[in-house]
């Protein structure tokens, strides 16, 4: 099994940045990407960035693409998400995800407890 432990969530202001860090335990090695999705009151569960945890290429949803930067540390098996210009719609609980392969989807194989985000204007 693979353990997924979300931090660095909070409330913000509009245009304020936050960091978001995810750290992996367990069965590592069986982990070739990792990623962030959110989810908002009332709507379902969106992809927001995704990680190549060998080669480092990334994916980004439209809405964050130039705003939210996902980047891994393979040593800490941690991955992160800097999130600057943040806006209101970005309000979300971000869950943190890990799976055998990419694309990752919302069937991904592993999920953390999530973390709140929430930005006021």
């Amino acid at each position: 099994q693979v353990q997924l432990v979300e931090s660095g969530g909070g409330s913000v202001q509009a245009g304020d940045s936050l960091r978001l860090s995810c750290a992996a335990s367990g069965r590592t090695f069986s982990i070739y990407a990792m990623g962030w999705f959110r989810q908002a009151p009332g709507k379902e569960r969106e992809f927001v960035a995704a990680i190549s945890w060998n080669s480092g290429s990334t994916d980004y949803a439209d809405s964050v693409k130039g705003r939210f930067t996902i980047s891994r540390d393979n040593a800490k098996n941690t991955i992160y998400l800097q999130m600057n210009s943040l806006k209101p719609e970005d309000t979300a609980i971000y869950y943190c995800t890990a799976d055998r392969k990419l694309p990752i989807t919302i069937n991904a194989r592993h999920w953390g407890q999530g973390t709140q985000v929430t930005v006021s204007s």
